[in-house]
């Protein structure tokens, strides 16, 4: 019998690369669902243009100058009415609050480019290697009210080179980024699972 395919929606402030990483797993039929909408804070997001050239519905919700509970609420909003199931952050660039996060309990994903606990926040992959750590990757993890707190699904390890750079080691991350995010959703929408304090433990 056929898996019926979840319903996602993509939240996210830039260029997108994991929304693309996201819809072509999908589109592959390696994840069984289907990115219902884009939503972006930013109207000049690179990622909506890329949803819009995969005929994924997008819009922009600027956040700027609005309250934050009138802004979410439009969120919402957009995201009911596509019947989305999921929710999928792919670089959003706001928190979000404890009314939204319980909305959809233990259905906001996040990617985060460093190994947590360590280096939460902005630019995770410049804070791991001024710290001079030899080893770094990327998290996906359930999202809860903190930031970069959630229950962590997956990691993904890439190995700080001698040689390298802030940005050359983005790079090497955002690459097991893109396999990360596909591989956590597919595992979450296809075992079973439970959350076990900070753990999401499949069967």
């Amino acid at each position: 019998m056929r898996r019926e395919r979840a319903r996602v929606a993509v939240l996210l402030s830039g260029r997108g690369s994991n929304f693309v990483a996201l819809a072509e797993a999908c589109a592959r039929g390696e994840v069984p669902a289907e990115i219902v909408l884009v939503v972006s804070n930013k109207p000049d997001a690179a990622g909506l243009e890329r949803a819009h050239e995969r005929g994924i519905p997008a819009v922009a919700i600027p956040g700027k100058g609005l309250p934050r509970e009138e802004h979410e609420a439009k969120v919402i909003a957009g995201i009911e009415g596509a019947g989305a199931q999921w929710i999928c952050l792919a670089g959003y660039m706001r928190l979000l609050s404890e009314g939204f996060v319980a909305r959809f309990p233990h259905r906001i994903l996040n990617i985060h480019p460093a190994l947590l606990p360590s280096f939460p926040g902005l630019e995770a992959q410049r804070q791991a290697w001024v710290y001079g750590v030899k080893i770094s990757g990327c998290t996906v993890h359930l999202v809860d009210v903190g930031c970069d707190t959630g229950p962590i699904v997956l990691q993904r390890s890439v190995p700080v080179l001698d040689d390298d750079t802030a940005d050359s080691l983005a790079a090497r991350i955002l690459e097991q980024e893109h396999i990360a995010y596909p591989t956590a959703l597919r595992l979450l929408l296809t075992r079973p699972w439970r959350v076990d304090g900070r753990r999401v433990i499949f069967a």
